[in-house]
């Protein structure tokens, strides 16, 4: 099972990555380079694979809790999660082709990058205040990866 250290470790490698990009799309020439797509396609794997880790490993402990409040907080983050993938994947078709960027309009990318990766803070902020502290409260998040 994923640790409460590990999704932190993700979570900041996520902040990370869109602070960098933030600053990268922003000149026009920047987006075409090798590095940034990826930088580019490495922020939108590890969004992905943090989704799926928590839909896999955490809302599942959730929904079954006896807690009821335990039980609404599950519902709420796989619901958001269906939500954000949705929205993400809209973005990607739109911008995206394979693992190449498609940019025709520079303001528009610039745009939708920016409500992109605020949404994705804005869930991580919420998992920060509310998703972790339930988890840890009723025993389903170790702070710290098991020993093998």
């Amino acid at each position: 099972m994923i640790s409460y250290m590990e999704l932190n470790e993700q979570n900041h490698k996520i902040t990370e990555l869109s602070n960098v990009l933030s600053y990268l799309i922003n000149e026009r020439s920047m987006c075409d380079t090798e590095v940034s797509c990826e930088l580019f396609f490495r922020y939108v794997e590890l969004v992905k694979e943090h989704l799926e880790t928590e839909e896999r490993e955490l809302y599942q402990l959730l929904l079954m809790d006896s807690d009821n409040d335990a039980r609404n907080t599950g519902r709420k983050f796989l619901s958001g999660s269906g939500e954000i993938k949705r929205v993400f994947g809209q973005y990607l078709k739109r911008w995206c082709k394979g693992k190449e960027l498609r940019i025709r309009d520079h303001e528009a990318f610039i745009r939708d990058t920016r409500e992109i990766f605020a949404l994705v803070i804005r869930r991580i902020d919420d998992e920060i205040v509310h998703l972790y502290p339930t988890l840890l409260h009723n025993g389903y998040l170790p702070m710290k990866a098991q020993a093998a």
